[in-house]
């Protein structure tokens, strides 16, 4: 019998839904939203509202292009947190609303436990690599940094994460300062294809076991546009393409450090990563890099599955209705949590 899950993601500024069958993805609609982009950051409040205006049409786009009636949706899948509460609040009621309506479970999703299974969605036509438990996964993004050990799909555990900032607020706060726009990460990547990634030596911190830490090369970062700025005040036109270069590469070091670490003393050599950073073009040559160099069986995201989006969000719905993982209709969103 065919299990269909309408998934629902919120937690940020991207309103998203998706229809699972039976693992593989019938739809994925995702209504981002341009307005932050004059604020250097998410607005909160901006993006509780967008989520309004937004939810009920990009759900029933992807009930029309999943080509199915949703009196067949078996479960409705949310995020209920991490995020914006405001944003999480306006997907959370909207999921409660629907699956009251249809009579049909409810489900919640953890939203970093759904960026790791976004390497388990299976799209027609294409060849479906899944990582085998247990495995490693590094977890990047603007608000996460963790290094992850898999199991199985309900059962993770968190070996190293960030201390204070994410490797993606790094990035983006870094590109502001450079008056780079927002999100900064993706002007970053393209940028320091073009410049020398050893033109400027930037601090990494010395955080013991498999934690990160980002906000001392942040500071680096800073000061060293400062000092050279009062020489030249052309200096980040003039070093831009450097600048980005030297930034990402540190970033991406400090992250294959610890994954390196990590990947030895626990023997697994499944190695994933997810989450928004995964995208970033230095991210994957080097984990095709490490595959090369010590044996490591890699799996890299689709770019479509890197970002939020409720494909990740319905996957891990469609595991945990197997189990009859259901919750009451209840349950409130969360804003923090650990995985």
């Amino acid at each position: 019998m065919s299990i269909t899950v309408l998934g629902i993601e919120s937690s940020c500024d991207d309103t998203s839904a998706a229809v699972i069958r039976d693992g593989v993805m019938l739809s994925n609609v995702i209504a981002s939203q341009a307005v932050h982009e004059a604020f250097g950051g998410v607005v909160p409040e901006l993006a509780s509202r967008a989520h309004q205006q937004n939810i009920i049409p990009v759900v029933s786009e992807a009930i029309r292009r999943a080509g199915i009636d949703k009196t067949s949706i078996d479960a409705l899948a949310f995020t209920r947190g991490p995020g914006l509460m405001g944003s999480l609040l306006v997907g959370t009621s909207f999921a409660k609303g629907f699956a009251s309506a249809l009579d049909i479970p409810l489900i919640d999703v953890n939203h970093l436990q759904a960026h790791v299974m976004a390497h388990f969605i299976q799209v027609e036509g294409e060849e479906n690599r899944q990582p085998a438990f247990p495995f490693i996964c590094l977890l990047v993004s603007g608000g996460n940094s963790q290094i992850i050990r898999v199991d199985s799909y309900n059962h993770m555990e968190v070996l190293g994460q960030t201390i204070d900032d994410a490797a993606g607020e790094a990035f983006d706060k870094c590109a502001k300062v450079m008056g780079l726009g927002y999100p900064g990460g993706p002007v970053v990547d393209r940028l320091a294809k073009e410049g020398n990634p050893q033109a400027f030596h930037l601090s990494k911190p010395h955080i013991p076991g498999y934690d990160y830490s980002f906000s001392g090369l942040k500071t680096s970062f800073l000061y060293l546009l400062r000092d050279e700025l009062k020489k030249n005040p052309e200096f980040i036109e003039q070093r831009k393409n450097d600048l980005c270069a030297s930034l990402q590469t540190t970033i991406v070091e400090i992250l294959m450090d610890k994954l390196r670490s990590v990947v030895k003393d626990t023997g697994i050599r499944e190695v994933a990563v997810a989450g928004g950073v995964s995208a970033n073009s230095a991210v994957r040559a080097a984990f095709q890099d490490h595959a090369a160099r010590y044996g490591w069986n890699i799996y890299l995201p689709r770019f479509s599955f890197t970002t939020d989006n409720a494909a990740m969000v319905a996957i891990t719905g469609y595991y945990k209705y197997q189990d009859k993982d259901f919750c009451s209709i209840d349950l409130p969103p969360f804003a923090r949590v650990a995985l």
